[in-house]
């Protein structure tokens, strides 16, 4: 007991630290960081946002805000050990739980030396399928092809999702390509498989006996065709080449049912893709970091645990 108390206290002293940061940030004059190679990365730079597609995204609908996707640099300290993630906030694909989901999972990832890329990606029910996972796709070949600017290593790049998000994240991890090496867009000949894949209450299915319907008709629609119903499971869409994961869930959630992530589990499993997942009995949906839970707030320091184990908190 003592030794979880001490290992939740560190979780609770390193995000405080991240907090902190992130207010002071604030405070200070919103001047954005530098972009290109006169940029110094790991200087606590104020997060940047940057647009994934400078010319306008394809398929945008317009100009707005919500035609836009970005992604927030949320850099890792001159500490760094090079390992970057995507985080997609959920929000049933109708919006994006940027605070809980976004910005406080970036200040924790930085506290482990990594790098954090909030995505803002477009939603429905204005954008359908594929145009989320393109945008996912996008913001990992941003980071992998610009890894020297950002300070990362291109081979250590990784996704993180939270409810729907999750599904996006673990789209991009069961549909990538390896980029194409005659593109005119020098971004586009990065490959947009994900290094490793972090999921946190995740939607995985569409089979209606455990999915979670609102993402589901704001991602496909009204009326999908079942061909892509079944290709947006993603429980069935996993492969040898699936890349290794970590989940947690609750059981007590009533949202997204722990059946999504144990599917996806026993499919990365007959696959043999290196996979660990937690369920915890208690704790609703769209709980976050939960620091706030003494059972629920250790899988911040399982998933430190598994990255360490994974060699992704080490500065080659």
């Amino acid at each position: 007991m003592r030794v979880q108390r001490t290992m939740v206290a560190g979780v609770i002293v390193m995000m405080a630290m991240a907090g902190l940061t992130t207010r002071a940030a604030r405070a200070a004059p919103q001047t954005p960081a530098p972009a290109g190679r006169g940029a110094q990365p790991g200087l606590n730079m104020v997060p940047q946002e940057i647009p994934l597609w400078p010319g306008g995204a394809p398929g945008a609908l317009g100009s707005a805000d919500a035609d836009t996707p970005t992604l927030t640099i949320y850099r890792a300290s001159r500490r760094g050990n090079g390992t970057a993630v995507v985080v997609a906030p959920g929000g049933g694909y109708t919006n994006l739980a940027m605070d809980h989901e976004g910005r406080q999972v970036a200040s924790f990832l930085n506290s482990m030396g990594v790098s954090a890329f909030v995505l803002k990606y477009r939603l429905g029910p204005r954008y359908h399928h594929p145009i989320e996972l393109g945008d996912a796709q996008r913001a990992i070949r941003v980071v992998r092809s610009r890894a020297q600017e950002l300070n990362v290593l291109p081979d250590r790049v990784g996704i993180m999702g939270f409810s729907a998000g999750g599904h996006l994240a673990s789209t991009a991890a069961t549909h990538f390509d390896n980029g194409k090496a005659d593109a005119a867009d020098p971004i586009d000949r990065a490959g947009c498989r994900p290094d490793f894949l972090i999921l946190g209450y995740p939607v995985i299915s569409t089979d209606p006996a455990i999915a979670h319907a609102g993402s589901v008709r704001s991602l496909l629609g009204e009326n999908p065709d079942p061909k892509l119903l079944e290709d947006m499971s993603n429980d069935l869409r996993v492969t040898a080449q699936t890349p290794p994961t970590f989940i947690f869930q609750t059981n007590a959630d009533t949202t997204v049912v722990a059946e999504n992530s144990v599917r996806f589990y026993l499919a990365l499993r007959k696959a043999k893709v290196p996979a660990e997942m937690h369920i915890f009995e208690n704790g609703p949906h769209g709980v976050g970091l939960s620091l706030e839970d003494p059972a629920l707030s250790m899988w911040p320091t399982l998933l430190t645990n598994w990255m360490r184990g994974r060699g992704l908190l080490t500065k080659p």
